[in-house]
């Protein structure tokens, strides 16, 4: 095994190295919290790619689970191990620009003291997780394996194939993309990747194991070391409570809109169809614009002509078509009839306000006009087609024009 000196050199030069010219790039196109966080996700992708290769390349070719040796599983490792001091730092950054990433681009960045402690309460199992990588794997693959089992070494190697999908799946959030398609299909490979790479692979490496020792898969435990049982028992605890998280956010968001969390935005203006997931698309509930303000001329119908479902003589306008516009305002000559069907026209215009002789029909089917005007205000009763005033009743039934 060669030593790991120049390996572990490489890796630290290698990560920072990568950050710091992503963070440089993307700050010509981007702010600095976007590309401190865009960075880091650049930076982490690639580590799991390498280290999924390398750990792919190393079980595909060792047959004997415990005796067959890569010259990856000596190299790999030291030269990965500084990446994990490196990513709690790239971590404690985006946790720093978090809130500048949210919108508050002015506020000032708080104290770095504060920051550290709120990192601490915010990600503890993230730092356990990097330190215990540090301090307890890289030894133990890099020191006491003493050259035995490359194969498991490979398949623990592999468990970093979902971070590329973890890393994608922030960037969407990050740049507002969280409710499309993309998005989707992201979560749906996260958690198929985490759930075969990461929570499977302890059983896995246990049947692997057996089948060497020629072992049923629940005897396997007792003729291992205890050491090395409370170790995968550590190692699993995280990638169990990181799996249910992910498969909670997966029921939350099963059977959402792609478009947005709550139907699609209303993007247009009133009169325009509404793109809304409530029934069917509404086509236009004002099918003309009034074009002129109140008191000017009403060129065009609202609501346009209905079929007249009240078969009555009384020209009502809920449910009478309207035959034609409304040319003048309140007020002046109205030289079109109004309302229902009428056997002789208007013969002359309304010239007064309300409360003055009125001398043509209004609205309902007669046979001749009514020629005497009324002459009483409002409160009194009209001598129209409705005889009696609404509190009376109707004696006569209407009759179809």
């Amino acid at each position: 095994m060669a030593p790991p000196g120049p390996a572990l050199a490489a890796g630290l030069l290698f990560f920072p190295g990568l950050f710091v010219l992503a963070r440089a790039a993307l700050r010509r196109r981007c702010s600095e919290a976007h590309a401190v966080i865009l960075a880091a996700r650049l930076v982490s992708s690639v580590q799991a790619v390498m280290a999924s290769t390398a750990g792919f390349i190393i079980a595909s070719s060792c047959q004997h689970v415990m005796d067959d040796q890569h010259w990856l599983a000596g190299a790999y490792p030291p030269f990965a191990v500084p990446y994990f001091l490196y990513d709690v730092y790239a971590m404690f950054l985006c946790h720093r620009h978090r809130a500048r990433v949210k919108g508050h681009e002015a506020a000032p960045a708080p104290p770095l003291r504060a920051s550290a402690v709120a990192f601490l309460r915010r990600e503890p199992l993230l730092v356990l997780h990097h330190v215990t990588m540090v301090l307890g794997c890289f030894p133990a693959a890099c020191l006491w394996r003493q050259g035995k089992g490359d194969f498991f070494l490979g398949c623990l190697l592999l468990a970093e194939l979902s971070t590329p999908c973890v890393c994608l799946g922030k960037v969407l959030v990050l740049l507002g993309l969280q409710h499309t398609a993309l998005h989707r299909l992201n979560g749906l490979l996260l958690l198929v990747t985490f759930l075969l790479c990461r929570v499977l692979l302890f059983p896995f490496l246990y049947y692997a194991y057996g089948r060497h020792r020629g072992l049923p898969l629940l005897r396997v435990p007792g003729a291992l070391p205890p050491g090395a049982n409370a170790a995968a028992a550590a190692l699993l605890a995280p990638q169990l409570y990181w799996f249910a998280l992910i498969c909670r956010r997966a029921w939350r968001l099963r059977g959402g809109p792609v478009g947005s969390p709550i139907g699609r935005p209303i993007g247009r203006s009133i009169g325009s169809p509404i793109g809304s997931p409530i029934g069917s698309p509404i086509e236009s509930p004002i099918e003309n614009p009034i074009e002129s303000p109140i008191g000017s001329p009403i060129e065009t119908p609202i609501g346009g002509a209905t079929e007249n479902p009240i078969e009555s003589p009384i020209g009502s306008p809920i449910g009478s078509p309207i035959e034609s516009p409304i040319e003048n305002p309140i007020g002046s000559p109205i030289e079109t009839p109004i309302g229902g069907a009428t056997e002789t026209p208007i013969g002359s215009p309304i010239e007064n306000p309300i409360g003055d002789p009125i001398e043509s029909p209004i609205g309902g089917a007669t046979e001749t006009p009514i020629g005497s005007p009324i002459g009483t205000p409002i409160e009194s009763p009209i001598e129209s087609p409705i005889e009696n005033p609404i509190e009376n009743p109707i004696e006569s039934p209407l009759r179809a024009p």
